[in-house]
């Protein structure tokens, strides 16, 4: 199993850090978050990207910017398109939903 999941999406204020808060408590696995925007409040860098064993990232423009930023350290990395839009705030009872639907399949 891969135990370390990164959520990514463009300010790490809503989307991200709802998942990384609903999936922190999942034993057994290591959650962290970061935003591709540099107004994130955790922007993602290299030490995130090598970290993680899978990376979750909320739209197609978010897995675009990480390979414009990121190329040589993506190779070995499955990126992961959740297809969830910027229109939830944090803990967003649809969003959580949305994240658990996607998410569940990589859990065991």
């Amino acid at each position: 199993m891969s135990n370390n999941f990164l959520f990514i999406c463009s300010r790490n204020q809503w989307r991200s850090r709802t998942a990384e808060d609903i999936f922190k408590s999942t034993e057994g696995l290591n959650v962290r978050s970061a935003g591709t925007s540099n107004s994130a409040r955790i922007k993602v860098n290299e030490k995130l990207i090598d970290w993680a064993d899978l990376i979750f990232v909320m739209e197609k423009r978010h897995k675009q910017l990480l390979y414009q930023q990121f190329s040589s350290l993506l190779a070995e990395k499955q990126i992961i398109l959740l297809d969830i839009p910027d229109e939830y705030q944090y803990m967003d009872v649809e969003l959580i939903e949305m994240l658990k639907a996607g998410v569940e399949s990589y859990l065991y």
